[in-house]
């Protein structure tokens, strides 16, 4: 081997120096690791725990408060529908009531003793109509013959006025078909008359309760049944 080849190439001694760690032989040059104290979180940790306890019971309280108003709304539409259900059939059943009704009042006193046969008939139509009205009022069904009360639009349609009968404002003095209520509501109003300009309201009295009678009846006369 030549002296070229052992011979290091310029600068390349200063690389392997720089390459090289020095080698002092004491222990001032290392860097121990940093050691701090930092201060511990715990008490902020337990305050984010009990906020988030308090978050998840609120939680749950609601969800029951929920489970409850739907578990309610539940029973009464259960409880409505028994009640209400036969609103349409009832309202049908009404009409076959009226109609023998109807057919009762057309019949004088006198065509009833001409004949056995006749008289007959007539009281097995009354029995059916007693029959019917038992049945209506054993689903909750009660019959409105308001005559001689005080007109109320929340029950009653006022058909005509009546005035000059000497009774106070606001009395129905005639039923020109009677109505229903079903449960709580009403099923069908009573079409009445009405006294107006007779005097004092039979209730309120003077000219206020006047006036509040006609409004009523006013409101409740273009209302269909």
């Amino acid at each position: 081997m030549n002296d070229k080849e052992r011979q290091p190439v310029a600068g390349e001694e200063e690389k392997i120096e720089a390459a090289t760690p020095a080698e002092s032989g004491t222990e001032e040059n290392v860097v121990a690791p940093c050691e701090t104290d930092t201060p511990t979180e715990e008490p902020e940790a337990e305050e984010s725990s009990v906020e988030d306890l308090d978050e998840l019971k609120d939680q749950v309280l609601r969800a029951m408060a929920e489970t409850e108003n739907v578990r309610r709304r539940a029973k009464k539409e259960i409880s409505d529908a028994g009640r209400y259900g036969i609103t349409n059939f009832a309202r049908d059943m009404l009409s076959v009531s009226d109609n023998m009704a109807r057919a009762l009042e057309s019949i004088p006193n006198e065509a009833r003793e001409e004949s056995e046969i006749f008289k007959a008939l007539v009281e097995g139509v009354e029995l059916t109509a007693r029959e019917m009205a038992s049945a209506l009022e054993r689903h909750g069904i009660t019959q409105v013959n308001p005559l001689g009360e005080k007109f109320d639009y929340n029950l009653h349609q006022a058909m005509f006025e009546a005035p000059g009968t000497g009774q106070p404002d606001g009395t129905i003095v005639e039923v020109i078909q009677v109505g229903y209520v079903i449960g709580d509501r009403l099923l069908r109003p009573a079409m009445v008359g009405v006294v107006k300009g007779g005097g004092e309201a039979a209730e309120n009295g003077g000219s206020d309760g006047a006036d509040d009678d006609e409004n009523n009846i006013e409101g409740k006369a273009d209302t269909k049944a």
